[in-house]
């Protein structure tokens, strides 16, 4: 029985993913900022612990962290999950707008991570599963910020999973297309305070338009998606660097894929050039 501690578990991914692990007879933290919502069927496992957890608050980490390893005896997997969207053409966002996404979707992940690290190298094994997106492959108008933060867990988890190899830890960055959690609803998705009109009609507003029409009828099922992260951490196998999810993560991946490899073909030559003379 592996023991997964899952961040923003009420809902969500989270709340999917969880109930994979409980169903495929592990023990799960499910972290929480609201820990009493979590349901029933959790709650009443005694192979889950509700606890409150708030990732921009250090003490909440700390007491999380300590928390889990006194019930369950230590953490073999850790879900970076909570966090939240922004949307809005770059020139729109505000410095504390950006800064406050920052917050959750980057540092919360980062002194999470730093806290369970410790945990698993004293065990000489662990993997961390860290929830990005679609947007931190490709980036796209209207989600700038977003795409930045979930590109900075993306690379964040390509340097852990290198950093961490030699003391048993893994590391894989979960890349969701679109799925009918409530990510577009107001509780997990902010739009900016000031909307500039010179941009309606342009892509970046046509996102915003496409945010409010597309709530709840998104075509991934998170149901599945979550028992597709359970089956590959569980697998015997490495992680891999990186899980696309959703037809349209995948599409949207080859595309970018083939553009990158059109780029290399036409200027590796006089990018190669570059070198200096003497460079052997």
């Amino acid at each position: 029985m592996s023991t997964w501690l899952i961040t923003g578990a009420g809902r969500g991914f989270g709340l999917q993913i969880a109930r994979a692990a409980v169903a495929g007879g592990d023990a799960v933290v499910a972290a929480s900022r609201r820990p009493e919502d979590l349901p029933d069927e959790l709650t009443q496992s005694d192979r889950v612990l509700g606890v409150a957890l708030d990732v921009t608050c250090g003490e909440d980490i700390t007491r999380a962290v300590d928390t889990a390893v006194e019930h369950f005896g230590g953490i073999d997997v850790l879900v970076n999950n909570a966090g939240r969207g922004l949307l809005g053409a770059l020139e729109e966002i505000g410095d504390a707008e950006a800064r406050s996404l920052f917050d959750l979707n980057v540092f919360g992940l980062i002194n999470m991570t730093r806290a369970v690290l410790p945990v698993m190298r004293a065990a000489g094994h662990g993997k961390i599963v860290n929830i990005g997106s679609r947007g931190g492959f490709e980036g796209e108008p209207g989600v700038s910020m977003y795409n930045a933060s979930k590109f900075a867990v993306a690379g964040i988890s390509e340097a852990l999973a290198a950093e961490m190899a030699p003391f048993g830890i893994e590391s894989m960055v979960v890349e969701p297309g679109v799925f009918r959690t409530d990510f577009l609803d107001a509780s997990s998705l902010s739009m900016p305070a000031h909307r500039i009109p010179a941009y309606d009609g342009t892509p970046a507003h046509d996102t915003l338009d496409w945010s409010g029409e597309a709530n709840h009828t998104q075509l991934g099922d998170p149901a599945k998606a979550a028992a597709l992260i359970y089956e590959v951490t569980s697998q015997q196998d490495k992680l891999p660097g990186h899980l696309p999810l959703g037809r349209d993560a995948i599409e949207r991946q080859q595309i970018k894929i083939q553009e990158i490899q059109d780029v290399l073909a036409a200027w590796q030559e006089k990018s190669i050039a570059t070198a200096c003379d003497d460079a052997s």
